[in-house]
């Protein structure tokens, strides 16, 4: 199946310990579990969002790619107008990944399956649904775009970029931020980047699954 030409910006790997910004490894450690590695990541970057230690593991490896892409170019400063910022922030978000979130529901079926210690926790079910990763950069963010969560046995490039595609093409979106987030049992990879209309010279022989495999 072929790739349809998109115009990638920026792009972020998240595995192994270690994140890649660009092509450049910007944070590596020893090998660790991903909540000592998430939190270490966060600190390192000395990023301001106390809610994200709430956040479960797939939300915060959502959170950690999408912060450093999206900080450089999403307007927060409170001179700009109003429309300037709706332009700005008019990203959508499509991500996708295997497991759902399969690695928050098994946590919270654990608080309900002994009926001797039966203690279910609203901290944990909320975010039993893979799109609240979604609803957590957005908020961070202050997006109001279209914003979709996919579940795919592997990372459909040709699904994610045609849908991309369309909501650029369509002016739903004047960016998108498009990727793969999976997380299951301490098993983890991210891989995000940006998209628009503009062609990227550093990256215009470039597609999302030649940068994936990299």
């Amino acid at each position: 199946m072929t790739q349809n030409k998109i115009n990638i910006q920026s792009y972020i790997k998240i595995e192994n310990n270690e994140i890649v910004l660009n092509g450049t490894s910007v944070f590596k450690i020893e090998p660790t579990d991903f909540t000592d590695f998430a939190k270490q990541a966060y600190r390192n970057f000395e990023m301001q969002y106390p809610k994200f230690f709430k956040m479960d593991a797939l939300s915060k490896l959502a959170f950690l790619g999408s912060e450093l892409l999206l900080s450089p170019i999403v307007s927060t400063d409170p001179s700009d107008s109003e429309l300037a910022k709706q332009k700005e922030n008019n990203i959508a978000l499509v991500l996708a990944n295997k497991s759902s979130s399969l690695d928050t529901d098994v946590k919270y079926q654990e608080s309900i399956s002994d009926k001797e210690n039966y203690f279910p926790s609203p901290a944990v079910f909320v975010y039993t649904l893979p799109n609240i990763c979604l609803g957590e950069i957005s908020i961070r963010h202050q997006l109001k775009s279209e914003n979709s969560f996919f579940i795919f046995d592997a990372f459909n490039t040709d699904f994610m970029s045609n849908y991309s595609e369309i909501l650029l093409n369509t002016n739903k979106a004047e960016k998108v931020l498009c990727g793969w987030a999976e997380l299951f049992n301490d098993n983890y990879k991210a891989f995000l980047c940006i998209i628009d209309k503009e062609e990227n010279e550093k990256y215009k022989n470039e597609n999302i699954n030649t940068l994936y495999h990299k």
